[in-house]
């Protein structure tokens, strides 16, 4: 028996939202990257490390101007006379390694340096370092990517066989053996001499970025094989489009997210590289601190100032860390299959 529209009319349910019949106005759709941001905040530990970073960020831009009015100290020596704040043996004063309120983690060993100030003001230089070689990694990298995913045939070869070749070479290796020649030669170019910041810091921005880009060339060229046989790239290819727009208009902002993600994951792994290369003695000198040559002056006194062995390795670690998850957050958020 058919039912009469008028009795289904009647029993129907009121809206609980109390909107008009046919109103659409309270229902909204989310886009992706809407649905990708509500994941990544209902994740507790990607927040955790997304505050953890924001942090060290802020702290790093901020630390020269505390140092330029005076609220960071991370170059005065408290080592002679009366007001010195180490002992015969050149090591704090004191049964805590030299904390006291004016200085929270204690003296530098052989200096009597505050340890907070020149952890604080190396933390800039570790992030300048470990920022700009990762800028110059992804940049090479994305280009090259695009333009061998894109072109194929033998551009695609030529460029793959340059990514098996500098992959080849040990970096380290290089990076050591040429340190004087490389410092000595940059030095020719930008302000200083061979024994200052700017030419020691830049050598390393270089050899870290001109040798860290493949890896990120391959995975965005994989991205581009995929991306190059959608529709939009098909029309812009048949109404005439050069390559460079093709490249840069079509085709990377297709690409964001695995930018971001490869960003996240590549800073922390500058980051420690820039510790590991100061601890062998290449890369920007004290006095000037950055995190690896506090740690690398810091292990001639492990056993009788362990607080300043410590706490840089401690910082090391916690930044590494909070970088990789929160590029694994992003991935996850990114990716609506992923699980943990």
């Amino acid at each position: 028996m058919t039912v009469p529209a008028s009795n289904l009319e009647s029993e129907r349910l009121p809206d609980p939202t109390g909107a008009p019949e046919g109103d659409t106005s309270k229902i909204a759709g989310k886009s992706p990257t809407k649905l990708a941001m509500d994941r990544f905040r209902r994740d507790r530990l990607s927040m955790i490390s997304f505050s953890v970073v924001v942090l060290y960020i802020l702290v790093g831009i901020a630390a020269p101007f505390l140092v330029h009015f005076g609220v960071l100290d991370p170059f005065t020596n408290h080592n002679t006379g009366q007001d010195s704040l180490l002992d015969v043996n050149s090591l704090p004063k004191g049964e805590w390694w030299g904390v006291s309120w004016d200085h929270p983690l204690g003296v530098e060993p052989g200096s009597g340096r505050d340890v907070l100030s020149r952890m604080v003001y190396g933390i800039t230089f570790s992030l300048a370092i470990a920022l700009s070689a990762t800028i110059v990694a992804i940049a090479l990298g994305t280009v090259l990517g695009i333009i061998s995913g894109f072109s194929g045939g033998w551009v695609d070869a030529i460029i793959g066989r340059a990514i098996d070749l500098t992959l080849s070479f040990p970096v380290t290796l290089m990076l050591l053996a040429l340190s004087s020649m490389g410092v000595a030669t940059v030095a020719k170019f930008l302000p200083g001499g061979e024994s200052d910041d700017i030419p020691n810091g830049f050598y390393v921005v270089l050899v870290l970025g001109l040798f860290g880009w493949p890896g990120i060339a391959r995975i965005m060229r994989g991205q581009v094989l995929s991306v190059r046989e959608r529709e939009f790239v098909d029309a812009a290819v048949l109404m005439g489009a050069s390559r460079p727009r093709i490249y840069f208009k079509e085709i990377l902002p297709n690409l964001w997210a695995p930018l971001l993600v490869t960003f996240t994951l590549t800073m922390p792994a500058y980051i420690s590289a820039e510790a590991a290369l100061s601890f062998l003695g290449v890369g920007i000198v004290p006095p000037t601190p950055t995190l690896g040559n506090i740690l690398r002056s810091s292990i001639n006194y492990s056993i009788g100032d362990f607080l300043f062995f410590f706490t840089p390795a401690f910082l090391i670690m916690v930044i590494v860390v909070s970088f990789n998850l929160l590029g694994d957050g992003i991935r996850d958020a990114l990716d609506p299959k992923a699980a943990r």
